[in-house]
């Protein structure tokens, strides 16, 4: 059996443009992209902390370095620029796999530069 699980993620990133016109879905600095493991056409899920929207899209390349994550076509609807989002990616994984996969965990700052990286979340606790 396989079972879905989370393969990577851009942490509370930044939108930086919303072009409705624009051809694809959503555009993703190249050096994000590299850091995070996800790949040009990839299905991805876009969680909007600003607003509370959820959709699917799939990535397309934006120029390394730019710290651009676009929102182009339908997707543009759903965000506007600065609004702040979550971008995952799933992967299916056998028992044996997930037990041994680590996801690539990227956290962003609000211009979308790397605070950090990790593979693990730490434990939720009561407060």
């Amino acid at each position: 059996m396989v079972s879905m699980y989370l393969k990577a993620k851009l942490h509370m990133g930044a939108v930086t443009q919303a072009e409705l016109w624009y051809d694809g879905s959503c555009a993703i600095d190249a050096d994000l992209l590299a850091l995070s493991g996800m790949q040009p056409f990839e299905q991805i899920d876009i969680y909007n902390v600003t607003n509370g929207e959820r959709f699917t899209t799939y990535v397309i390349v934006a120029e390394a370095g730019s710290g651009i994550i676009s929102m182009n076509g339908a997707t543009a609807r759903k965000c506007q620029v600065g609004d702040r989002i979550i971008i995952a990616s799933y992967g299916l994984f056998t028992e044996q796999e997930a037990s041994e996969y680590k996801p690539k965990l990227v956290y962003l700052n609000p211009d979308n530069s790397v605070e950090r990286s990790a593979n693990t979340i730490p434990l939720q606790r009561q407060e």
